[in-house]
Parts: structure tokens; C-alpha cells; sequence
């Protein structure tokens, strides 16, 4: 009878302890996500408020009590918005398409083709990895401007095609598909291509979704290069078009109004992740694995 006591207590101790480190775990959670979503819920809120009533807070407030929608019509009437979203989805679109096309026959010939020299070329290629990529801007500033694509999309889009971060991510989940499927093909008389698209695409589709979504976001925040290369306004996308309504659209002081067009800008890769989320992490845990 004692014994049976003894091992409730232990029971009973034990699921309270475990309650308090779950509890505990929650709490830090909770704490973390507000401290990552407070920086999206004031720019939300800041975009609700009126120019006037924003200005007239000398104390922030966290809420309002009469929210407008004026910032978010003057962030397309005041500034060209739609056309910085229009060019910034031709160049995203674009460039991820053709990007994935380099980077999945790139990945292939290294993981399945055999040639002379591969292992030594796939080191080197890996290699650029180590070049600062202020040096590659600079070289690729020179090249397009001598061939006169300054203020063009292929100059904003041929820059970046490939990766070679990606090449080598699709590369080791191509490695991972067993080799017999591929033999079994080559007997069958499969070209290689038929074999890439019916086989090894399907099998390793989480880690393309994933590479395509991180290549879109990237696209979509990228900053530096179309800032050199393009100082026409036709052409600007909406990371520099940000910069071009701060200094000649609503000016410094109206930032419910930036506030507006920065959550325009980011409304698209946030539903983007959303709808994406699981396929996003089943890739990043398909691309750690083995086997």
C-alpha cells in the first residue's frame, strides 16, 4: 500500500512538473511572438490613422478609435504604386522562372550525369560562394552598363538567374532519389530530361517550392542592384520605389502614409508564406536528410 502511495506522489510530482515546463514554454512563446508581430501590428495601426490625428499623439497610442482607409488611397494616387508592384512582379516572375530552369539542369547534371572533371568543377563552382557579393555587383554594374542595359528589365533580371547556394541545396535532394530509379530508366530508354521532369522533379517538389518562394521573396526585397542599375522611375521596383515616396511623394513627415504603402508591399509575400508555410519547412527538412 505504501509503495503504491509512494508512486502516485511520484506521478503526481511528475505530471506538476511537467505542466510548469510546458506552462513556462508557452509563456516564452507568447513573449516571442509579440515581439516579433508588434513591429507588423504598429505599422498596421500607424497606416489606420490620419495624418492629423498621427501628429497630434505625444504619446503613441496602440489603438484608434477612428481608423481610415485615405493613406491607402493616397499611397496609389499620390506616388505610382501599382506601377512599382507591376514592375517588381515582371521582374519577381521572370527571374525565379528562369532561375529555376538553370539551377534544376545544373543540379542535375552534378548529382546524376558523370563526366570528366565533375567533382573538381563542382568545387570550384562552390567556391564563388566565398566571393563577397559587393564584388559580383560591381562587376555585373560594369558589364550591363557597357552593353547599354541600364533601365531595361534584362539588366535587372540577368544578374541573378542562378545561385549557387540553390544549385547546391537541389543538388544534394537529387542525390537523395536511389540511383536504381535512375538505371531503371536508362534501360527503359528514358532521355535524361523526360527522367528529370517525371522522376526526380516530382520526387524533390517541397524542395523547389521552397527554393522558388525564398527566390521570390528575395526578388521582392531586392534592394541594392535595382538601385544601381536603374534611375528611371518606369523602371523602378518597389524596394526603391519606397525610397522615391519618402523623398518625392508624401514627403518625410507623412509616415501613416508610408506606413500604407509599406503594408501593401508586404501583404503579398506574407500571404505568399502563409499559404506555403508546410511546404517551406517539409523542404528544409527534406533538404537536412538522408536516405
Amino acid at each position: 500500500m505504501e509503495k503504491q502511495l509512494d508512486y502516485r506522489k511520484i506521478q503526481k510530482s511528475s505530471r506538476t512538473r511537467k505542466a510548469v515546463g510546458n506552462t513556462a514554454v508557452y509563456i516564452l512563446l507568447l513573449l516571442w511572438a509579440v515581439i516579433v508581430l508588434f513591429p507588423f501590428y504598429w505599422m498596421v495601426l500607424t497606416s489606420l490613422k490620419s495624418y492629423g490625428s498621427y501628429n497630434a499623439e505625444h504619446v503613441p497610442a496602440f489603438f484608434t478609435l477612428s481608423p481610415t482607409l485615405q493613406n491607402y488611397a493616397d499611397a496609389f494616387t499620390t506616388v505610382p504604386l501599382g506601377q512599382y508592384l507591376l514592375n517588381t512582379l515582371i521582374f519577381t516572375v521572370i527571374t525565379t522562372l528562369i532561375m529555376v530552369a538553370v539551377i534544376t539542369l545544373a543540379a542535375f547534371a552534378f548529382a546524376r550525369l558523370e563526366f570528366r572533371g565533375k567533382n573538381i568543377a563542382f568545387t570550384l563552382f562552390l567556391s564563388l560562394m566565398m566571393i563577397p557579393n559587393e564584388l559580383v555587383v560591381i562587376t555585373n554594374f560594369a558589364t550591363v552598363t557597357n552593353l547599354g542595359w541600364r533601365n531595361t528589365f534584362i539588366g535587372l533580371i540577368l544578374p541573378s538567374v542562378t545561385s549557387v547556394f540553390y544549385i547546391y541545396l537541389l543538388r544534394e535532394n537529387f542525390a537523395q532519389v536511389p540511383d536504381e530509379l535512375y538505371y531503371a530508366a536508362k534501360v527503359d530508354g528514358t532521355p535524361d530530361l523526360r527522367y528529370l521532369r517525371k522522376v526526380m522533379i516530382p520526387i524533390c517538389r517541397p524542395t523547389l517550392i521552397t527554393i522558388i518562394i525564398l527566390k521570390v521573396i528575395e526578388c521582392w526585397n531586392s534592394y541594392v542592384w535595382p538601385r544601381l542599375i536603374t534611375d528611371d522611375p518606369d523602371y523602378y521596383l518597389v524596394s526603391n520605389g519606397i525610397q522615391e515616396i519618402r523623398e518625392n511623394g508624401f514627403g518625410r513627415e507623412n509616415i501613416p502614409a508610408m506606413m500604407a504603402a509599406v503594408v501593401v508591399i508586404s501583404v503579398p509575400l506574407i500571404l505568399l508564406f502563409l499559404i506555403f508555410r508546410r511546404k517551406v519547412m517539409e523542404g528544409v527538412a527534406r533538404g537536412g536528410t538522408k536516405g
